[in-house]
C-alpha cells in the first residue's frame, strides 16, 4: 500500500468509527472513486486495533472505576458503577450472538453498495427522527437494564453495513430518552467488548491466512487511527449538546445519495 492510501483509510477508520455515520459507507469510496484494490485483512485488523486502543485510553478511569465496582458487586455490594458495568455486559450480547450465527450471512448478502447506501439514508433519518423526538432526560446511570438491553439490539443491528454501529445506538439510546451526552458515551464504551471481540477473531484469519503482511504500513495505520479516534472521541462529545445530530442526518442523506448515484449514474 502506498503511504498516502494507509494515511487516508487509517484517517477514515478513526474518525468514522465513532461518529454516526457509517464506517463501512466510508471505506467504499476510496476504492469506488480511486481505482484502490481491497486494503485487506491485516490492515482491517490495524486500523480497529488503532480506535480500540483509542476509546480505551479515553475512557481509562472510567473502566478502571467500573472494573472495580463490577467486582466488589460480585461479593454482594451493588452500586451505581456496577449497574452501568452490568449493562454494558448485557448489551454486549446480542451483537456476539448475532455476529456468530449471522456473520458469513451478511457479509454474502448485504455487503454491497446499494445495501450501504440504503442503510446510510434510512438510519441517517431514523437518527434524525430520535433526535427530535428524545425527551432526553437520563443519563447512563438511569437507564435500567431493559433500556441497556434494546440498546444492545441496535448495536446487533449495525452488524448490517452501512447502519453505523454508534449511529445505531445513539438512536436507540435517544428513543428511549438518554441525553445527548449520555447516549454517545454509553455508545462508546459499549464499543469496547464488541470491538476487542471482533479484533480477536478477525486476528484469528490473519493468523492463519499465507498473506504477507507489511508492518510499517500497519504500524502506521495504527497510530493514524488512534489520533483520529480519539480527537474525533473528544471532540463529539465536547460539542455534541450544542450541535446535536442533524449536521450527521444531513452528511449521511448526501452520502448515501452519492454512493446511489455512482451505483446507478
Amino acid at each position: 500500500m502506498e503511504t498516502f492510501q494507509v494515511i487516508l483509510l487509517a484517517l477514515i477508520q478513526g474518525l468514522t468509527e465513532f461518529l454516526p455515520i457509517s464506517s463501512s459507507a466510508h471505506l467504499i469510496l476510496p476504492s469506488q472513486l480511486l481505482g484502490w484494490s481491497d486494503q485487506g485483512l491485516s490492515f482491517d485488523v490495524a486500523v480497529n486495533t488503532g480506535s480500540l486502543f483509542a476509546v480505551v485510553i479515553y475512557f481509562r478511569h472510567d473502566i478502571v472505576a467500573l472494573a472495580k465496582a463490577w467486582f466488589i458487586s460480585l461479593a454482594g455490594k451493588p452500586s451505581e458503577g456496577s449497574k452501568l458495568a452490568w449493562w454494558i455486559i448485557l448489551a454486549t450480547i446480542p451483537a456476539v450472538i448475532v455476529g456468530f450465527t449471522a456473520k458469513e450471512f451478511i457479509e454474502t448478502h448485504f455487503r454491497n453498495t446499494l445495501v450501504i447506501a440504503t442503510t446510510t439514508i434510512v438510519f441517517g433519518l431514523l437518527l434524525w427522527f430520535a433526535d427530535r423526538m428524545s425527551k432526553a432526560q437520563l443519563n447512563e446511570f438511569q437507564m435500567g437494564w431493559k433500556k441497556a438491553l434494546l440498546i444492545g439490539v441496535a448495536q446487533a443491528m449495525a452488524l448490517i453495513p452501512g447502519t453505523s454501529r454508534s449511529g445505531a445506538t445513539m438512536t436507540a439510546a435517544l428513543m428511549l430518552g438518554l441525553t445527548r451526552e449520555a447516549a454517545a458515551r454509553f455508545s462508546f464504551l459499549m464499543s469496547i467488548p464488541v470491538s476487542f471481540g471482533a479484533a480477536l477473531l478477525v486476528t484469528k484469519d490473519l493468523v492463519q491466512s499465507p498473506a504477507a503482511i507489511d508492518y510499517q504500513a500497519l504500524g502506521l495505520g495504527v497510530v493514524v487511527s488512534f489520533v483520529s479516534a480519539y480527537l474525533c472521541i473528544h471532540y463529539f462529545l465536547k460539542f455534541i449538546s450544542q450541535i446535536g445530530m442533524t449536521p450527521f442526518v444531513i452528511y449521511r442523506l448526501l452520502l448515501g445519495g452519492l454512493l446511489l448515484g455512482m451505483l446507478y449514474l
